[in-house]
Parts: C-alpha cells; sequence; structure tokens
C-alpha cells in the first residue's frame, strides 16, 4: 500500500502545482472563451486544465516504473498502453479547447486512442458471466467491446463535467472505489493480474485531488475536454485491466470453494460496469439528452441547458450543493458496488460510508435546510471564496438590526452570496 499511496502523492502535488503555471498559459493562449448561453459561470475562465492533469499521469506512471514493488506492472505493457491512449484523447482535448472541433472529429479521436489502447495490448480477454463462468472473447469481440467502453465511459465523464468540481469529485470517488476493490483482490486473495488496475486508480484519485482545490466553486481553471476525456480514459482503462484481464477461473483456487468464489466474483462482474454505476446519473442524462434533442429535431450532439445538474439548479439548488447531491450519489453506487463482495472489516467500513452518503443526501435534498454563516465565519474563508463587497455591510446590517434572543449574530444563508462572489476582487 505504500507503494500505491507514493504514487498517488506524487501525482496530487504535480498536478496542484502545475495548475497554476497552465492557467496563465490558457490564459495567455487566449483559452478562456466568453461565456455561452448553456454555461453556468458568469465570467469568462481559462480551460485545458488536462494538461496538469496529463503531467500528473506521468509524473505517476514515472515514479511508479522506479519503485521496487511496482516496477514489474510495466513489462505487462498495460501502463505504456493505457499512457499512449491518454496521450491520443489528450491531444484531442486541448485541440478542442482552444479550437472547439466539431462533435463527429472528436468521437473519431476517441476512436482512434482507444483503438490504439487495444493496440497496445490493454484490452477485454475475457468476460465472467454469472450462472456460465468465463466467457472467451477472440480478437475482434474483444477490441469492439474495449473501443465501445471506452468511448462511452469518455463520454459519460464528459457529459458530467458541467458544474465546477464535479467531474473531478465524481471521478475520484469511482476511482477511490476501484483502488479499495482492486487492492483487495492483489493482496486478500493473491490476484496479482489487480496490480495495474490498482495503479491506474492510485494515479486516477491524484490527478482528481490536485486539481480539485483550483477548480471548487468558483473554479478558477475549468479541466475541460483535454481534462475529462483524460479523466474518462483512466477510468475505462481501471475497468479493463480489473475484468477483462483478470481470469475468473483463479478465483476458485484463491477462495478455497466454489461458493466462496462465486461470492468473490460478484465485483468482478461489474468493474465493466462500475464506471456505468458511478456515472449512472450522467449516463441516464447521455441517454435522455439524446432522446431531448432528437425528439425536438435538433442534433445529438447539440448543447442545452438541460442536464441533470442544470435541472438542480433550477430548482433552486446552490451550486455548490448540486455538486455535493451528486458526489454522494457517486459515492452510493461506487462503494456499494464495492460493498456486495467485502467482508469484515472492510464491509463494515464501506456500509459506513455508505450511511454518511445516503445522510448527507437525504439532509442536502430537504428544501428546509440551508447552511449559514456570520460574518466571522465568512472573514475566515480564502480569499476568493469570500463573498462581494457589496454583501458584506449586508451581514453587518443584519447582526445590528436583528438580533437573537441569546444577542448571538444572525446567521445569514450562505446561499445568498455564494454566486456573487467576484474573481480575483475578494473582500479585504
Amino acid at each position: 500500500m505504500r507503494d500505491f499511496l507514493l504514487v498517488l502523492c506524487v501525482v496530487t502535488a504535480v498536478t496542484c502545482l502545475a495548475t497554476g503555471p497552465v492557467r496563465k498559459f490558457a490564459i495567455a493562449a487566449g483559452a478562456a472563451p466568453a461565456v455561452r448561453a448553456r454555461d453556468v459561470h458568469r465570467v469568462p475562465t481559462p480551460r485545458l486544465g488536462g494538461i496538469a492533469m496529463f503531467c500528473g499521469l506521468c509524473a505517476g506512471l514515472l515514479v511508479a516504473a522506479r519503485l521496487p514493488g511496482l516496477a514489474h506492472v510495466f513489462p505487462t505493457g498495460q501502463p505504456q498502453a493505457l499512457l499512449a491512449g491518454a496521450a491520443v484523447i489528450w491531444l484531442v482535448g486541448v485541440l478542442d479547447d482552444k479550437f472547439e472541433i466539431d462533435a463527429f472529429s472528436k468521437l473519431g479521436g476517441q476512436i482512434i486512442a482507444a483503438g490504439v489502447m487495444v493496440y497496445k495490448g490493454l484490452v477485454i480477454l475475457w468476460l465472467p458471466i454469472p450462472g456460465y463462468g468465463t466467457l472467451y472473447l477472440d480478437q475482434v469481440q474483444g477490441s469492439l467491446l474495449t473501443v465501445a467502453l471506452i468511448v462511452i465511459t469518455i463520454n459519460a465523464v464528459n457529459f458530467v463535467d458541467g458544474l465546477d468540481g464535479l467531474a473531478a469529485g465524481m471521478i475520484c470517488i469511482a476511482a477511490a472505489a476501484f483502488l479499495v476493490h482492486s487492492y483487495r483482490l492483489l493482496f486478500g486473495y493473491g490476484i496479482e493480474a489487480a496490480e495495474p488496475a490498482a495503479l491506474f486508480s492510485a494515479v486516477l484519485v491524484g490527478m482528481c485531488l490536485g486539481f480539485l482545490p483550483h477548480n471548487v466553486h468558483p473554479a478558477r481553471i475549468f479541466m475541460g475536454d483535454s481534462g475529462s476525456m483524460l479523466i474518462g480514459t483512466v477510468l475505462a482503462g481501471c475497468a479493463i485491466s480489473l475484468t477483462g484481464q483478470v481470469d475468473a477461473s483463479l478465483f476458485v483456487q484463491a477462495a478455497g470453494s466454489t461458493h466462496e468464489a462465486n461470492k468473490v466474483m460478484v465485483p468482478l462482474y461489474i468493474p465493466l460496469l462500475l464506471p456505468l454505476t458511478v456515472l449512472a446519473l450522467p449516463v441516464s442524462d447521455l441517454v435522455l439528452a439524446f432522446v431531448r434533442r432528437t425528439w425536438r429535431g435538433q442534433s445529438p450532439f447539440a448543447a442545452d441547458k438541460g442536464h441533470l445538474h442544470h435541472r438542480l439548479l433550477q430548482i433552486g439548488h446552490s451550486h455548490r450543493r448540486a455538486v455535493l447531491i451528486m458526489y454522494a450519489w457517486a459515492a452510493l453506487f461506487a462503494f456499494g458496488t464495492v460493498a456486495v463482495a467485502a467482508g469484515g472489516g472492510a464491509r463494515w467500513l464501506l456500509l459506513g460510508l455508505l450511511a454518511v452518503s445516503a445522510t448527507g443526501m437525504v439532509v442536502l435534498m430537504l428544501p428546509g435546510f440551508s447552511p449559514s454563516a456570520t460574518l466571522r465565519t465568512v472573514r475566515s474563508l480564502a480569499p476568493r471564496l469570500r463573498p462581494a463587497r457589496s454583501l458584506v455591510p449586508r451581514l453587518r446590517a443584519a447582526r445590528a438590526e436583528e438580533p437573537s434572543p441569546t444577542g448571538a449574530p444572525v446567521p445569514v444563508v450562505a446561499q445568498q452570496y455564494e454566486h456573487h462572489a467576484p474573481h480575483g476582487r475578494p473582500e479585504a
């Protein structure tokens, strides 16, 4: 575990430190387009955050190749295949962030990236089928299924990238679930084929954690398509490596009995679907968007403001609350899937995470619940998260004119000012 944590920390640090210079480069390069009608932000914000995330990916794999405990992963060719496919999709995303290429060109780039990964050896070799056993795939079947899974996952992640910090947080949760599950298979059952998936998951968690401080609302930089398609590719690589490269017959020997093996193999049926279960809401959003646009006679690739995160804002949720609700949903799906096969203390830990996620989601969905903050709390925030100057006197006035029976300051709903925080002009 120390090697995986070291890789995670390195990727987090490199991504976080590189995002600041990348932001300046994006502004200088003109990658901060004007606000569009379907956008929820109010000021032009630079994109190209995927450059910093790609730097973190390269740094993580480079460090892993130098660690004795992970060096034997690279002869399998899976890290090289992931890096090659990620480089292709990253270049396509950078071009789109700068020049806004059309949807069909992006789809072609996604297929090429997936084809590169298949050519380099990261392909689904077999599928564990409940009640049947292992279904071995020929080269054509495995290649087509791999390409389809990669393209669907990339577009699902791209669809969810609509609010500040939403995509990075949800994919971080999904990657953490992958890391827990693959590490358990590796050290709990001795399945060495799960080690590449654990490495990819640790790298993906670090990429998202390093970018989140710069992307929380109000975001200073967006990951853009160069980031969303990149993390979608890495997430798909985790699923392919964990399920398509791990022979299910090994579990009978590792578990000691067929009954126990069936119990342990349950999550093996799911990792191919885990990106889709974690992204169940975005995937359903993708399907609904396709139906909605074609029903209106529009192109299915035409952008609109009918996505789920847009609807959360329309029904009255604040920006941050909508993001937290989506986080809670992602945690329920991700860790609920992993908890199916967990046992002992791990199961209780995962059930605890599920309980916390469910409670948080219920509380956030309550219409009468509103997070509040006093003037002292507002002053303790980071400068870019403080409210506008014109709203601070309102906090003072509310405290002076409407004192509570105990004499304490009257809370002011944070929701009233969080959308008005100007970029670069904080309250002193």
